[in-house]
């Protein structure tokens, strides 16, 4: 009798023990990242943390109790991190709703679907509560370059064949049924499926066309807000770096007209925010992109190894050791950047198990040889000839991709230079004569015009 009365004794003291362990949970760090497709909201604790969310429709807000945790300064952070020009929440409001629980209030600028969704310890980060914020009015990535191209006044109009077709797809895509309405905290929202492609031929069947219209490239910033990327030596963040280029890159590749026909970049992200990466493919396909550029800036365990590299997609393994482990590193930052992985759904699947062809790889060689030469230009090459390997982002089967990394990061010397606006002008003047070099030997395809 008095050994039951001790376990019992015991099994209360655990539970007990369990109760107050979680409600002195520690808050690490709060963020908030505010993005045109979504915003997030991270709360990195000690220990794992669990939250209730619950939709408001008028006004509309997103209410969330958090147990594990008692009111803090820390929590009280998020308030003075919203920005006036965040697209979606419009204030922050946390209060103790009892003890071990906060209750988080988001009070929204627009209608939303919210996922809210625990991610475990993983690189520099402990636990994370995530909440991703997602518009339930899509902006559609191709009708903003179309009206980007049309208010650009100090540029020739885009031939009106050209923007005919462009705005016939959007019209057609806007006569679709709406769809169904969404319960409180549906799945993922993505992008529109993108439009069949409207191509003369197929990449690299041999048959070269010559066209005038609208020459889409997109630009892929790799990393981005919870993932930094590679960190250099001094401190500098791969997902700054990049950024920077690619901005550069974007205004050369915005005054360019390719025998008349008019250039126009579009990026993947165009600031410090996070983006999977079958979304980042899924918006290069969805614009109809001629070329996909993804951009990084490498790192290694010494500070020895120096220059720039190039990559497409392999089909049958990686050309070497070292391109198989960049590969396997750059495809970790769906983990680091915080994917919820129950949001994947069929059209994800469909993204990374669509047919590859030899013709989109073949082309991607091409495309790499040609700014792999001119890179050599301006700085050193960690290798001569481009290399292949699984890339995640490399996998639209329509869109010759490469991924370039601009330098090692993780060496002092290069990592200076990539800080350097001499050299992020240099490299970007770079990649634009490799892109011009391309087009020089493989015209952008003709489009039909959509039925």
């Amino acid at each position: 009798m008095k050994r039951r009365h001790l376990l019992q004794a015991g099994t209360l003291v655990l539970t007990l023990g369990a109760g107050q362990l979680a409600r002195g949970a520690s808050i690490l760090a709060v963020r908030l990242w505010p993005a045109p497709d979504y915003t997030r909201v991270t709360i990195e604790s000690d220990t794992a943390l669990s939250a209730a969310p619950q939709l408001v429709e008028n006004p509309p807000r997103l209410a969330v109790d958090i147990e594990g945790i008692d009111l803090n300064p820390a929590l009280k952070e998020l308030v003075a991190k919203v920005r006036a020009d965040d697209p979606t929440i419009a204030g922050i409001r946390v209060g103790q709703n009892a003890p071990g629980r906060v209750r988080l209030v988001i009070d929204l600028k627009q209608a939303i679907r919210p996922q809210v969704f625990t991610l475990t310890p993983i690189a520099a980060y402990q636990h994370r509560l995530v909440f991703d914020l997602y518009p339930t009015q899509v902006v559609d990535p191709l009708e903003a370059l179309i009206a980007q191209r049309l208010q650009a006044k100090s540029e020739p109009a885009a031939p009106i064949d050209a923007l005919g077709e462009l705005i016939a797809r959007q019209s057609q895509k806007s006569s679709s049924p709406a769809a169904p309405a969404l319960p409180a905290l549906p799945a993922l929202p993505a992008l529109p499926a993108p439009p069949e492609p409207l191509v003369a031929a197929a990449p690299g069947s041999g048959k070269k066309e010559a066209t005038d219209r609208l020459i889409i490239i997109a630009l892929d910033p790799g990393h981005g807000g919870e993932d930094p990327g590679a960190i250099g030596p001094g401190g500098t963040r791969e997902k700054d770096v990049v950024l920077r280029l690619a901005h550069r890159l974007r205004d050369r590749i915005n005054q360019t007209n390719l025998n008349g026909s008019p250039m126009r970049a579009y990026l993947t992200r165009d600031a410090d925010y996070f983006v999977p990466l079958h979304v980042r493919v899924q918006k290069a396909r969805h614009v109809q992109a001629d070329l996909m550029i993804s951009i990084h800036a490498d790192a290694f365990f010494t500070p020895r190894p120096q220059g720039a590299s190039v990559f497409a997609l392999s089909q049958d393994g990686a050309s070497s050791t070292a391109a198989r482990w960049m590969a396997a590193k750059e495809n970790k930052a769906d983990q680091i950047g915080g994917l919820n992985i129950k949001a994947k759904d069929a059209q994800i699947k469909q993204v990374f198990h669509d047919m590859l062809t030899t013709a989109q790889i073949k082309d991607s060689l091409k495309l790499g040889s040609a700014m792999l030469g001119e890179m050599g230009r301006v700085g050193k090459l960690h290798k001569g000839q481009v290399e292949q390997a699984g890339f995640a982002v490399l996998k639209a089967p329509d869109i010759p991709s490469v991924l370039v990394e601009a330098a090692f990061i993780s060496n002092p010397d290069e990592e200076a230079k990539l800080n350097s606006d001499d050299y992020q002008d240099q490299l970007a003047n770079a990649l634009m004569r490799g892109i011009e070099s391309y087009f020089s030997k493989n015209p952008p395809l003709a489009r039909n015009r959509s039925i």
